[in-house]
């Protein structure tokens, strides 16, 4: 038998679906976050025409790669919540 990767576990209850929903929520609110910190990094030294620690092209690379990593968190949280949402319904019925 090949073993279920963690990932791929089914939840076991409703309170360890709220707790992935807050991991997910807190993972991408920092990704985003960072995001607009490097993005913000990286035009102060472009406008300022110094480096900061980086080049600003590289800030801005950063940036970019820091958004599209906090795409996978958010969507994960949505569809947690989605399905957390539709279970809900369906128990009140």
């Amino acid at each position: 038998m090949i073993p279920i990767p963690l990932l791929e576990q089914p939840f076991k209850n409703r309170e360890e679906v709220k707790a992935e929903i807050g991991k997910c929520d807190l993972m991408g609110s920092i990704l985003s976050i960072a995001c607009f910190v490097f993005a913000a990094l990286g035009v102060i030294g472009d406008a300022l025409k110094i480096t900061l620690g980086l080049e600003p092209m590289i800030w801005l690379l950063l940036s970019i790669v820091a958004g599209l990593n906090a795409i996978l968190p958010h969507t994960k949280s949505i569809m947690a919540k989605h399905l957390y949402g539709i279970e809900a319904e369906s128990k009140k019925e």
